[in-house]
């Protein structure tokens, strides 16, 4: 995918973030000891992309209203194109996210204006050679997207390539929708917990195989966390070793790695620097608190320099 732009559908909202000890109990009250409210949803990914250098668009409905402004100017400040003009009523959606002490996510979604994107909005998109479109389980589990959504992919242009990352909410989405979208996927981007939902294997390098036999995909990435990934491109196998740092807020840290790993393989790189980058920046990412804070390639670069005796990205043989 060399030279390519990322268009990304996973929907974008606004995240209220709370930082707190533990979560409260039912009926109870828990103090947050700070909180931030900023862009979130994809636009996670889209920044973590576009801060490596490159080219990236929003192809969703943000609304009309005080949220829906400060998604806009999100999207500016990052110099990402909105590819859908915004209308009314209707305000961006709005997420509260808890942030326990153990650095977990417990959140609360309010959808909105982005489940209004229309068809229209979606065939009004001139497509580029080597373009390269951002899916996320989100897409599929709300009805009103799915209606528009699963459909259009099946006549989107062959030269697209189609990266899916099912979400934690995997199991909420229809079999036949599923099957629609894993048929038409090249690259999939997923944790080890979805990984597991979608192959029914727990060990993550049998279930890279099992996936890339059953839906014959070009590549695949499955994240572990701290303990890395592993990642999978024709008849290349290989383990990336994870970065151990303070972890202060997990939120968006897999949206991170899937844009180093999409900005890296649109430079030409090889899966197995993609994979250590994305690693890097997701380390990077989860030391700071709140959403979107993906790092830079500046920055990526010099987190490789100061760690680059504590990890490795080595070859395996899944059949070994």
């Amino acid at each position: 995918m060399p030279g390519s732009r990322v268009i990304c559908l996973d929907t974008v909202m606004v995240d209220v973030v709370f930082d707190v000890a533990q979560l409260p109990t039912r009926g109870g009250d828990a103090l947050s000891s700070r909180r931030v409210m900023t862009t979130g949803g994809g636009f996670n990914l889209m920044s973590a992309a576009r801060r490596q250098g490159m080219s990236v668009a929003y192809l969703g409905q943000i609304g009309s209203g005080p949220l829906a402004e400060l998604a806009q100017r999100s999207l500016d400040e990052e110099g990402i194109v909105n590819l859908a003009p915004s209308r009314g009523p209707l305000d961006i959606g709005l997420c509260v996210v808890l942030v326990d002490d153990g650095a977990e996510r417990t959140f609360v979604t309010s959808p909105g204006a982005e489940l209004t994107l229309s068809r229209a909005d979606l065939d009004a998109v001139e497509w580029l050679d080597g373009d390269v479109v951002y899916l996320s389980g989100y897409d599929f589990v709300y009805p009103e997207l799915a209606e528009v959504v699963t459909p259009w992919l099946a006549t989107l242009d062959e030269r697209v390539t189609v990266s899916f990352d099912p979400g934690p909410r995997v199991s909420d989405i229809s079999n036949e929708t599923l099957r629609v979208v894993l048929e038409r996927t090249d690259w999939l981007l997923s944790n080890e917990v979805e990984a597991e939902c979608l192959s029914h294997v727990n060990d993550p390098e049998e279930a890279l195989v099992v996936l890339q036999q059953r839906w014959n995909c070009e590549g695949l990435v499955i994240r572990l966390g701290e303990r890395g990934c592993v990642g999978a491109r024709a008849n290349e196998y290989y383990r990336a070793g994870g970065f151990r740092v303070p972890a202060v807020d997990t939120n968006g840290a897999g949206d991170v790695h899937n844009g180093v790993v999409l900005a890296s393989l649109s430079e030409g790189v090889g899966l197995a620097t993609a994979l250590l980058r994305a690693n890097a920046a997701a380390a990077h990412s989860v030391a700071t608190f709140g959403p979107a804070t993906g790092p830079t390639r500046t920055q990526v670069d010099a987190f490789l320099a100061n760690h680059s005796l504590e990890v490795q990205t080595t070859a395996f043989d899944p059949g070994g």
